[in-house]
């Protein structure tokens, strides 16, 4: 099968939605699909076309980035070429071209099927709020147009008001576990390179944006300190110059010079690397605050590792906890409760440890490729 993939944003962008749309492509050539990325040119450094990792990626222009969004006016024209040419479009959302993409693939008799990874929630801002007004039509158009809408969890999507419209054509696929194991070589690498022989380490491996709740877990800080003196967060992900979050990132400095001494930021670590970080880490954190989280594929991924999470209690964001026990679930926004959730792990981790095997096997990459071919074959039969 002849598979395009859409999205506003493609590796070496990093996000829970480029990694997503990364496992799935690549899973999916695995297994013998052609397998097209169509995505933006966000960097004037990418190549327009390469292949990686048997993925064939397709740049486009950026004219302007507004927000955390792009403008490429020679979008459709790419993407009239490109849906031609293939047997199925998968959209990846939230993204702009959505209706675009949606309405060629019928006009080309190509099923659309749309991947719901979460809400578009944009930074503060009267032109940001125009923006999202504008969107929600135009997100309502390509679900009507589409075929099927993929959705990560049964829990996010009845929560979601534009999921909930469509439970006739919503499909739930787990989001995809594909990690290396854990190198002792990295391992070691890690601990020389950052001094992380002492802690307690608490991980976050998220970027630096609003929704993401940092100030919540340096909120913390204070009462985990108290407790355990030595203890420190440690950081990965793009947590600099986040597209579309400079004024986030301003708002978390005084917090973060305040309690420097607790906190070590890691280099963007490599796929190969990021066991080794899980594996290192006492328990993980994911304090995010509203819908634009929908599942958050490091607890898995840190689950797999034997480490336990701390999440919190919003739809999507609650289920692998829910799931494996593996941690403790807080609500969202509370300092407190993040502090006492964590100090429970660290003083009680027996309680919260479960078999690597069983989690795995829990979120097993291979499945959720299954039924995204299952998905496929059958909006291509229809």
């Amino acid at each position: 099968m002849r598979i395009l993939i859409a999205l506003t944003y493609y590796r070496p962008h990093v996000s829970g939605l480029t990694i997503y749309a990364e496992r799935l492509g690549r899973g999916l050539a695995r297994r013998g699909h052609h397998v097209t990325v169509l995505t933006s040119r966000f960097d004037s450094s990418l190549a327009q076309r390469e292949l990686r990792d048997g993925v064939h990626v397709v740049r486009v222009p950026v004219a302007r980035k507004i927000s955390k969004g792009v403008v490429m006016p020679r979008f459709p024209a790419r993407a009239w070429s490109a849906i031609r040419d293939h047997d199925i479009v998968n959209v990846h959302m939230p993204q702009l071209e959505a209706p675009i993409l949606a309405e060629l693939g019928k006009f080309l008799r190509r099923p659309v099927v749309l991947t719901y990874q979460c809400d578009l929630r944009l930074p503060p801002g009267v032109f940001n709020r125009f923006v999202e007004r504008c969107l929600a039509p135009l997100n309502i158009h390509a679900a009507k147009r589409s075929d099927a809408i993929v959705t990560t969890s049964d829990d996010y999507a009845a929560s979601s008001d534009y999921l909930s419209r469509y439970g006739d054509k919503l499909q739930t696929i787990p989001p995809f576990l594909d990690l290396a194991e854990e190198d002792p070589g990295e391992t070691r690498k890690l601990v020389q390179r950052w001094g992380l022989e002492r802690g307690p380490l608490i991980g976050f491996a998220a970027r630096f944006a609003a929704e993401k709740g940092v100030e919540v877990l340096l909120a913390a800080l204070p009462a985990l300190i108290v407790t355990f003196p030595g203890i420190r967060v440690v950081f990965t992900g793009a947590y600099r110059d986040t597209i579309g979050e400079e004024a986030y990132g301003e708002r978390l400095r005084p917090a973060l010079e305040r309690f420097a001494d607790h906190l070590v930021f890691l280099d963007l670590l490599s796929d190969r690397a990021m066991p080794s970080f899980f594996g290192l880490c006492d328990v993980l954190a994911v304090t995010s605050l509203n819908s634009t989280e929908a599942y958050g594929l490091v607890q898995p991924e840190a689950m797999s590792c034997g480490t336990p999470v701390v999440a919190t209690d919003i739809p999507g964001v609650r289920e692998p906890v829910r799931q494996t026990g593996m941690g403790l679930i807080v609500a969202p926004g509370d300092s407190p409760a993040l502090a006492a959730a964590i100090t429970r792990i660290l003083k009680n981790p027996d309680e919260f440890s479960r078999p690597r095997a069983s989690i795995r096997a829990h979120f097993d990459a291979e499945h959720s490729l299954d039924l995204y071919e299952q998905v496929f074959e059958e909006a291509v039969q229809r």
